[in-house]
């Protein structure tokens, strides 16, 4: 991991980066002491930070220059290399560089648009999208499953399904300038009997299934923070047939008999949430898994899924409610998720 992290920037200079002028941004948000602009996710927290303050604005921009940018395990990751050069001197004097550009997309839990939006990447999204999939690599096939912890499992996960997303042929392409000769085939191999219906099936391996929900529920609260609250609907509007809708606070419109959720009622939400705490927090420490609660219906069909809203505060008095229908998961072999309820607790 830590090599993949350490070449990544020389390998994007080495393919001529600065010719479409990617240079800074890389530089920008390499971990190289560099300091934070207030455009990038670190400066615009620290700046909002400030900003509730009551920090004039010039002042702001004066403390954001004293910032660098944060450098987590700085010593584990630096003692690390060192120990690792003492060991190969072949390595000779280069010096390890290593890189938050998937680190800042995880804990911004940023889409691939928002993070190319972002930083105007615009003519680079295939030199970002081979990055990602190197980190992505990198996780899936050689850290082993016994050191990987609930963080690096929904770290992997997450990565994986932004690559699943983005256009296929792009990656066989990629594939094909690497070996020419190369081609998509379909192998049949010889497998037991349900083996296939098995491994299509996402939730047997409740580990697992529970990263997915959880990844499909912050890809929800993503998007509400986004204002985007079409994209929401599609991420957890699930089967409507039967919905309940709960709804109690007084600030939301309480929905008729045959309304389902619509883009105007999480905008309500949305609107009510951010007048008691503001922006909703997407950070590690709000998505860390104690902040989820998890009940197995009687039949064994449904799981609620009650996630706690952390907020700037810590009051965290918000909470969403998700019902996963595991037959039509299984099925589908993607989470199905429908939101119940997402209001303040009274």
């Amino acid at each position: 991991v830590l090599f993949l992290l350490t070449d990544g920037k020389q390998k994007l200079q080495n393919a001529k980066i600065d010719a479409l002028n990617l240079k800074p941004f890389f530089n920008e948000i390499a971990i190289t002491g560099d300091k934070p602009k207030p455009n990038t996710y670190y400066g615009l927290q620290i700046m909002n930070k400030m900003k509730m303050e009551g920090i004039p604005f010039e002042e702001r921009i004066e403390e954001l220059d004293k910032l660098e940018y944060p450098k987590p395990d700085r010593d584990f990751v630096y003692n690390t290399f060192n120990d690792f050069v003492d060991r190969h001197p072949w390595v000779g004097q280069d010096n390890i560089r290593p890189k938050s550009i998937v680190r800042e997309m995880f804990e911004s839990f940023s889409s691939f648009g928002d993070y190319i939006r972002s930083y105007d990447l615009e003519r680079a999204e295939g030199l970002l999208l081979r990055h990602i999939n190197g980190v992505f690599k990198v996780l899936a096939q050689t850290v082993p499953d016994s050191a990987k912890t609930d963080a690096v499992n929904e770290m992997e996960i997450y990565l994986s399904t932004m690559i699943r997303q983005i256009d296929s042929s792009l990656l066989e392409e990629w594939k094909k300038m690497r070996d020419p000769s190369y081609q998509a085939l379909e192998s049949k191999e010889i497998r037991p009997p349900g083996a296939e219906e098995y491994e299509r099936d996402i939730t047997h391996d409740a580990k697992t299934f529970t990263a997915l929900v959880r990844t499909r529920i912050f890809a929800f609260l993503s998007a509400i923070a986004k204002n985007d609250f079409d994209a929401a609907l599609e991420i957890a509007n699930g089967d409507n047939s039967t919905l309940q809708i709960q709804v109690t606070d007084e600030r939301i419109a309480v929905p008729d008999a045959n309304t389902l959720w619509s883009a105007e009622r999480l905008q309500q939400i949305q609107e009510a949430y951010h007048s008691d705490h503001g922006q909703i927090r997407l950070d590690p420490n709000a998505r860390n898994i104690r902040h989820t609660y998890i009940t197995t219906s009687d039949n064994k069909k449904t799981w609620k899924v009650e996630q706690m809203i952390i907020d700037l505060d810590n009051e965290n008095d918000w909470i969403a409610e998700f019902e996963v229908d595991l037959v039509k998961s299984r099925d589908s072999a993607e989470v199905a998720l429908q939101l119940i309820r997402f209001e303040k607790m009274e």
